[in-house]
């Protein structure tokens, strides 16, 4: 048995948060904590962990959501860290001291397995019995007292995304925290338990104590996930040639008796009448699901998600550009009298945070559609779409869900890929999810086409530039996959088996929430690490600040020029021979061929920690006046090479677009990639994925010039 973690040794009461997909685990800890959660890595291992606070009775308890899984035969990393944390042997994190079993009340037959498994484990159990305004919809009656008496655990009715039952789901985990219950565990066949108590006893001569879901693990998994020490392998196939004897496949025995159980304790508790919605199939699955059909309305679908991110965003981008803009020109004028001061905080702080906040809208826009379409269950059926796609490159649509993640953030999206049970399936989706233009990327893309293809081409033009740039990365991830999976990985076709969820309508509660959190997130981003390196990129662009390098550039001027123009050649000429002007124009050449200029260039390299430093940095660089609207792209207008031509065009804008929606310029993607497969497929995907985005910007240069774009 697992001992109940002590609040007073550990100083807090951890609750798990445990269920199958598609039950509203996530809408459940969501409503139960509010904005009162963040979210890290398991210690030691890069598998997603959500935390947050919430008051159970008298006291604060930290609910811990723990990755979806219909059992806890642990056949991915996910699966494997849900039976490690319940069971006290996730490093420095303790044990919880109880388990809330969030169950789909229109599948509770599947759903109660991993209840099954989970009671042995010898921790206290309340069920939130989810989503039950769908199960009577569906013509389900549920006898909740009498479920509850027959398990031996509370059983609460809830409806997460309206917030239902939440109060009385809070009181029965006070109550098992309080009083533990001892749930109805599965009576055992003879020959199972002779089986169980072969392994144990050899457990025990090791001095190794298991507790039920060791053994049950042990016996009835084919590769245990718990570690097998040598003589614990010689006695599970001692075990498993006693089932045979006796009648019974080790690989199924389990599920059948564990089944049979449930067969009986569900009895004369759950009554099926025909209901609408079985009488009701979705008949526009017919539409979203058809190989060509289905394909449309997903590019349609898409299509009109980055449109609207493009136009519904751009009255807030310019009230917070004028913001920033009202906040450089007071900082400007207080500071006045102390170059460089007023230079570090206008040019550098001001110019490289505000630089980035200025996208805020569109992320905000973004994870909007993205909760939208997968709360109401378009997601699933997109994954469904994408495996016909998939197929013949050796994928499936498994592989579709992290690289749609991809579009928000390609780190979540790999650590998602752990669900993918196959090693080599997992590495080629690894390889080719960072190809997926994420929120990241959105800044250089809005900053490109706002600048220089709506001004010519107009906003139509300008969307559908922006669902292009989105729609690169998936067309061309599909053939390098086949390419990886080939040739390199010799991966052989995988099946695919997908719970089809019902359509939904999405809580604008939970919507709102996932969108301030990940708002907060791009924040919390922009006010730390964006901040460091824009006060990096400044110093690196500010010294040496040598007075005759300013003198000699306004000397050179004509008397009849303005004061702004002579301003800027001066900022120029010390920019120039900065340190990071220098390094610039040595670096430059590689990138001449795509039409980078050298200030493109250092924006480019100094990228690499966070993509979008590039928009603060080439507000630094290019020494864009804060105090006014559009200064960025007012200045990268006016940038001429030294024959006077211009340095952005049309066709150098789509250049930087294509390279950024190629390359792999985020130092937490490289981490996480190095974590989850080895730093030499990292290094792997960065060369392939650097040397595809020059070659890709190089090419669409090239071909621009030629149309004279």
């Amino acid at each position: 048995m697992i001992a109940v973690a002590d609040p007073v040794q550990t100083g807090r009461t951890i609750v798990a948060v445990i269920g199958n997909p598609n039950t509203g685990k996530s809408s459940l800890f969501s409503a139960l904590t509010g904005i009162r959660q963040h979210v890290g890595n398991y210690p030691g291992i890069t598998v997603e962990r959500k935390e947050g606070r919430c008051r159970m009775g008298e006291r604060d308890v930290t609910l811990v959501d723990l990755p979806g899984t219909y059992s806890l035969a642990a056949l991915s990393a996910d699966e494997q860290i849900v039976l490690d944390v319940l069971s006290g042997r996730q490093g420095s994190m303790p044990a919880p001291a109880a388990v809330v079993c969030v169950v789909d009340a229109s599948n509770l037959r599947r759903n109660l397995f991993l209840l099954s498994q989970v009671v042995e484990i010898g921790l206290p159990v309340v069920i939130a019995l989810n989503m039950v305004d769908e199960a009577q919809q569906r013509g389900i009656k549920i006898d909740v007292a009498a479920l509850s008496s027959k398990l031996g655990v509370p059983v609460v009715p809830t409806v997460a995304v309206k917030g239902k039952g939440l109060d009385e789901l809070r009181r029965a985990v006070a109550g098992v925290l309080e009083a533990p219950t001892k749930p109805r565990s599965v009576a055992w066949p003879a020959p199972v338990v002779e089986a169980r108590a072969v392994v144990d006893e050899a457990a025990r001569k090791q001095g190794r104590t298991l507790n039920d879901a060791d053994l049950s693990r042990l016996v009835f998994d084919v590769e245990p996930g718990i570690a097998a020490f040598p003589g614990l392998v010689e006695a599970r196939d001692r075990a498993h040639q006693g089932l045979r004897s006796a009648g019974h496949d080790p690989l199924s025995v389990e599920a059948l008796v564990r089944y049979g159980h449930l067969d009986e304790l569900l009895a004369g508790t759950v009554v099926r009448e025909e209901g609408p919605a079985d009488r009701r199939p979705y008949a526009i699955d017919r539409v979203f699901t058809h190989r060509v059909g289905g394909l449309l309305v997903f590019s349609l679908f898409m299509f009109f998600v980055f449109a609207s991110v493009y136009w519904i965003a751009r009255p807030a981008m310019d009230g917070i550009e004028w913001s920033f803009g009202r906040l450089a020109a007071w900082a400007g004028a207080t500071l006045e009298g102390h170059a460089m001061l007023q230079s570090l905080i206008v040019d550098g702080a001001i110019a490289g945070v505000g630089g980035v906040m200025v996208f805020l809208p569109q992320i905000l826009i973004l994870f909007l559609f993205v909760a939208v379409l997968e709360d109401s269950g378009y997601m699933a059926r997109a994954a469904f779409l994408m495996d016909k796609v998939f197929s013949w490159t050796g994928l499936n649509g498994k592989s579709f869900v992290p690289m749609l993640s991809s579009f928000a953030c390609a780190v979540p999206a790999i650590l998602t890929t752990r669900t993918i049970e196959d090693p080599k399936a997992r590495l080629s989706t690894i390889l080719v999810s960072p190809l997926m233009s994420c929120s990241a990327r959105l800044p250089v893309y809005v900053l490109m086409i706002g600048a220089f293809i709506e001004p010519r081409f107009g906003p139509v033009w300008a969307g559908a530039a922006l669902f292009a740039m989105h729609l690169l990365g998936l067309v061309v991830a599909i053939p390098i996959a086949f390419v990886i999976n080939r040739f390199l990985l010799k991966l052989k076709p995988l099946p695919f088996i997908l719970e089809m969820p019902p359509y939904r309508l999405p809580s604008p509660r939970g919507v709102a929430r996932r969108m301030f959190l990940s708002g907060r997130e791009f924040v919390v981003r922009a006010g730390t690490v964006i901040f460091a390196i824009s006060i990096i990129v400044w110093a690196l662009s500010y010294f040496p600040h040598r007075a005759e390098v300013g003198d000699a550039a306004a000397k050179s001027l004509p008397a009849s020029v303005s004061e702004g123009e002579r301003g800027r050649a001066v900022r120029s000429a010390y920019l120039e021979q900065s340190v990071l002007g220098r390094f610039g124009k040595v670096v430059q050449p590689v990138f001449a061929p795509a039409g980078f200029d050298w200030k493109t260039t250092v924006a480019v390299l100094a990228a690499f920690p966070a993509r979008e430093v590039v928009v603060s940095t080439l507000g630094i660089l290019y020494s864009a006046d804060e105090t006014q609207e559009g200064a960025l792209r007012a200045e990268m207008t006016r940038a001429t090479w030294p024959d006077g031509t211009r340095v952005y065009t049309p066709a150098m804008a789509m250049a930087v677009m294509v390279f950024f929606a190629f390359c792999l310029q985020c130092g937490s993607t490289m981490s996480v990639m190095a974590r989850e497969a080895s730093w030499k497929w990292a290094g792997f995907a960065f060369v392939y994925m650097t040397s595809l985005a020059w070659v890709a910007a190089v090419i669409t240069f090239q071909a621009g010039r030629a149309l004279a774009v």
